[in-house]
């Protein structure tokens, strides 16, 4: 029972901490940051199972993680306030050619990085852009100005 208690508290400090890195961080992770997770992992294994190698042990741990993983899954599916919370919302960064700049300092993005996304969408141009949206994946999606759009605001 003690390896369920203490995996539960490590998936709550994990689930907050990654919810702090933000949207954007976990959707483009550098060599580095990959290796710190691997390394958090087997940090996590010894503060979960402690002195327990049993495969009794590390199979509580394995269960207690995925018990929460789709609990938080089937709550955030059946409440919208839920998902909210729990997931974040996406984020308008772009509209109608025009950057948001707060919402990308609040989540940390550069101009140079949404450009990058941008050509990746096959966009030249901000003025090109109707909706740039950041996604609750970390994503961008945007949606580009039609000529009709284009015309009307010049």
């Amino acid at each position: 029972m003690d390896i369920v208690v203490r995996a539960t508290v490590m998936f709550a400090i994990l689930y907050g901490l990654l919810r702090l890195l933000g949207k954007r961080e976990l959707a483009e992770m550098t060599p580095f940051e990959l290796v710190l997770l691997v390394v958090l992992g087997d940090l996590i294994q010894q503060g979960v199972t402690h002195n327990d190698f049993s495969l009794t042990g590390a199979a509580l741990a394995i269960g207690t993680f995925a018990f929460w993983a789709l609990a938080l899954n089937w709550l955030t599916f059946r409440s919208r306030r839920l998902e909210k919370l729990l997931d974040g919302e996406p984020t308008i960064l772009v509209r109608d050619g025009a950057l948001l700049e707060r919402a990308m300092a609040r989540n940390r993005l550069t101009r140079s990085e949404l450009e990058s996304e941008m050509r990746l969408a096959g966009i030249a141009h901000v003025a090109d852009v109707a909706w740039g949206v950041l996604e609750t994946n970390g994503k961008i999606s945007f949606i580009a100005r039609n000529d009709e759009d284009r015309s009307r605001s010049f």
